[in-house]
Parts: C-alpha cells; sequence; structure tokens
C-alpha cells in the first residue's frame, strides 16, 4: 500500500512537472503568431518589432508590462492593452494618436494630438487638419492647450471647416475658417454654448462672429 502510494506522488510530481514545463519552459505553448488589433497608419510590422517577443518564447511568461511599455514608447500609440490568447498567441490592441492640429517645423509640418504631444513631422499634412498659431506650441503651454480643447469641442460641421487656430493666452483662441470668416472664440468655457449659438450665427453674413461671452454676441 505504502509503495503504491509512492507511485502516486510520484507519478502526480512528474504529470505536474511536465505540464509546468509544457507551459513555463517548452516552444510548445510559445507564441506562434502577434496579433496587432487597432492600428489605422502604424505598421503591423513596427509594432511588433517593437513589442520584442522572440518567436515560439513561452507565452505564460511573456512579461505583458514590459511588452505594453515598450510599444507605448512608439510616438504615434496613445494607449497599448496586451493580453495573451492561447494556446499560442499574443494580442496587442492599441490606440493611435490623432492629428488635430499642425505647426510649422522647419518648412515641415509637426502633427498634434489632443495632449500637445507631437506625433509626427510630415511633409504634407492631412488636408483637413487645422494650423495652429501660438507663440510656445506644446503640451506645457497654456494657449496651446486652450486651442486644442476648443479644437476638440467643436461639432462637426464646424471643426471641418476650421483651417487655422490662433492663441496668444488661454483665454483669446481665435478661429479661422475656410472662408475666411473669423471666430473669436475666447477661453475654453462654456464650449457647448457657444457651439450652439455660432451654428446659428454662421447663418448670418458677417466677417467676424464673437461669442467669447455668449450672452452678448457681436458680428462684424
Amino acid at each position: 500500500m505504502r509503495a503504491r502510494t509512492v507511485f502516486l506522488v510520484l507519478l502526480t510530481a512528474g504529470v505536474v512537472g511536465t505540464a509546468a514545463w509544457l507551459v513555463f519552459f517548452s516552444p510548445v505553448l510559445g507564441v506562434r503568431s502577434v496579433e496587432i488589433v487597432g492600428n489605422v497608419t502604424l505598421p503591423a510590422e513596427k509594432i511588433r518589432e517593437t513589442a520584442g517577443v522572440p518567436e515560439l518564447h513561452p507565452l505564460a511568461t511573456v512579461d505583458l508590462t514590459d511588452v505594453q511599455a515598450r510599444v507605448q514608447s512608439i510616438r504615434q500609440v496613445a494607449s497599448v492593452k496586451v493580453d495573451r490568447v492561447w494556446p499560442g498567441t499574443l494580442k496587442i490592441e492599441i490606440v493611435e494618436r490623432e492629428p488635430v492640429a499642425q505647426v510649422a517645423a522647419g518648412g515641415r509640418a509637426a502633427l498634434l494630438d489632443k495632449l500637445g504631444v507631437a506625433i509626427e513631422v510630415v511633409d504634407v499634412a492631412p488636408p483637413l487638419v487645422p494650423v495652429l498659431k501660438v507663440a510656445r506650441p506644446g503640451a506645457g503651454d497654456p494657449a496651446t492647450m486652450a486651442a486644442l480643447r476648443v479644437i476638440g469641442s467643436l461639432p462637426g460641421e464646424i471643426g471641418g471647416r476650421v483651417r487655422q487656430v490662433s492663441a496668444t493666452t488661454a483665454e483669446d483662441v481665435t478661429l479661422t475658417l475656410s472662408d475666411g470668416r473669423t471666430i473669436v472664440w475666447g477661453g475654453v468655457d462654456r464650449p457647448e454654448d457657444k457651439a450652439r449659438i455660432l451654428t446659428s450665427m454662421l447663418r448670418r453674413k458677417a466677417e467676424v462672429y464673437d461669442v467669447s461671452s455668449p450672452d452678448v454676441i457681436t458680428l462684424k
């Protein structure tokens, strides 16, 4: 009876040991594919290379936090989620930064996202991305951040017509439309009221629409 017990213990240990070896050390349950989800402009191969997970590396021992940090280092990536999909797939789901404004950069255009992060520098910016005119463009500049917040608060029918956004402070954001008309937006306060009033006011002929104080609208 005792010998049988010892045999069963050894057998169980062997099974557990074999299972542990298969999961944590062998290529049997290794990474056979890296699935990339959510990329629009970023090549999937670049994301795989940055993730740096060797083929057939045991899936169970892939450091998901480390992979996430490496992919997050790509400037165009806003957020990353990494998961194991058994038996052999590593899934990397990303959200790309979206350009909302462009600033001049030595004859080229630097694309900024809503947080003021420079995504990339391109020769030609997308046609509907407005030009940002501020003294010190960047995430730490109040005028920049106010202008970007205003861009993000515009309804589609107005946002698509904006060609330039300028600001000297966080309280004097001004928009220029594709037809040359000017909108004095002011600060970032009461965006819904300003957008609602502006949508109606744009039907009236004028060169300047001042909605900086939604309670007192001025047309010139």
